[in-house]
């Protein structure tokens, strides 16, 4: 009889050996749905920017539960009972919090499906591996949607200051070597804490709070937010979109079969069947590389050039403001543009378009962080600390951007 040792550890270049709790979970990271975060990037195509941003969906989510598992045992050894049924579903919950990302995580959210988030796709897989593994992830689907009567169990998994969180601000960092990103994880899941059912932190952690809050609002702008990041995650956009309107008009593209699936259909929540579910489980970023080397050599101009965009690194410009740029100025840039490009006025939006990017710093209409005082009196963070009451971090902070082709660059007169 053959017998698999399913306790075996990673080495991750974060935390050193992370342990695989219990069967369940080896089997989970086994599944299918689970090995293709392994093909998801975690930063998008941010690489484009930081070579060294790599690193996967799969790394991120071994490492939030690595950081659970410690989250149990602090909040165990302060005397929080928590059961071993309870102890399992936390971990599973957190390893599959991110299993319905789409290709290059959250570049493609909204053109692969429609209106569709991340969140609602992996609790229609969390309730198919349910299935599959005879009702075990129950429990752990009631805590994911907050349903489960331990409310603080839900912000582990997901609040301003989650096992999430404390994970991507540290992986992202290390890989992409943004420094002003790393955070002492460490010390902020020792100093966590229950008081009515509530996780809150101690008092004596709040510098520790103001850094991670800090690091965070430095990732965004330095890093997931930079604008080279940014602008090639615009046109890989427009390129599904277009990739969209051609195949819908009977134009055949090459593309993988879940590919071409999502490009033939417009897919909304209501859709997604078990056999929808299926195929946006085989669909990765390798999919998505491999239509646009494709594309690159395709006769349609508009597909082609946004492709050989991504391909060669050779983006379009960008140019952010803290104003919104007019309708005048997009006007002036696409007239330029239909002169040299074989392009009309509707497909030129492919080329020259403007939008908004935002970012909270904190988010104090949220579920806000709180602080426990020596006297066990609980505060909010904003209140207990004299570094968040600054613009900063309470307001949000919006930019306009416009992108254009290069060849506009000495049109562009503001």
């Amino acid at each position: 009889m053959s017998y698999t040792n399913k306790l075996k550890i990673f080495n991750d270049p974060i935390y050193g050996f992370i342990t695989i709790p219990d069967e369940l979970v080896f089997d989970l990271i086994q599944h299918p749905y689970f090995q293709r975060l392994r093909r998801i990037s975690q930063m998008g195509l941010s690489y484009l920017v930081y070579p060294g941003a790599h690193h996967t969906r799969f790394h991120h989510a071994l490492g939030a539960m690595h950081l659970m598992q410690k989250a149990v045992e602090v909040l165990r050894y302060k005397g929080v009972i928590i059961s071993k049924e309870e102890e399992t579903a936390l971990y599973v919950a957190i390893l599959l919090h991110d299993v319905g990302h789409g290709p290059f995580s959250h570049a493609l959210e909204q053109s692969i499906v429609e209106n569709v988030h991340h969140e609602e796709i992996s609790l229609l897989m969390m309730n198919r591996l349910n299935d599959f593994f005879e009702g075990k992830l129950t429990l752990a689907i009631q805590i994911f949607k907050g349903e489960y009567h331990r409310k603080f169990m839900l912000q582990l998994i997901s609040s301003q200051l989650d096992m999430d969180r404390l994970d991507y601000l540290k992986r992202d960092s290390f890989y992409s070597g943004v420094a002003e990103g790393n955070i002492n994880s460490d010390r902020l899941i020792q100093m966590l804490q229950v008081e009515k059912d509530e996780l809150v932190v101690e008092e004596k952690a709040i510098y520790s709070v103001e850094k991670f809050l800090m690091a965070r609002r430095l990732m965004y702008w330095q890093a997931y937010l930079h604008k080279t990041s940014l602008v090639a995650e615009l046109i890989l956009t427009k390129v599904l979109k277009r990739a969209k309107e051609l195949t819908q008009k009977g134009i055949k593209l090459e593309a993988s079969q879940p590919l071409h699936f999502f490009l033939s259909h417009k897919i909304e929540l209501e859709d997604f069947n078990d056999d929808v579910v299926i195929k946006f489980s085989q669909l990765d970023d390798f999919d998505i590389m491999s239509a646009l080397k494709s594309w690159q050599f395709h006769d349609d101009f508009i597909l082609s050039s946004l492709s050989k965009m991504i391909i060669h690194r050779d983006l379009l410009k960008i140019s952010l403001d803290k104003e919104k740029f007019s309708k005048e100025k997009l006007d002036y840039l696409k007239d330029k543009l239909i002169a040299i490009y074989p392009v009309n006025n509707s497909e030129s939006d492919y080329f020259v378009f403007k939008g908004k990017v935002k970012t909270l710093g904190y988010n104090k209409e949220a579920q806000p962080i709180k602080i426990v005082k020596k006297d066990r009196t609980v505060e909010e963070v904003v209140l207990s600390s004299d570094q968040l009451n600054s613009r900063a971090f309470s307001k949000p902070v919006t930019k306009y951007y416009i992108c254009y082709p290069k060849v506009l660059k000495e049109f562009n007169k503001f």
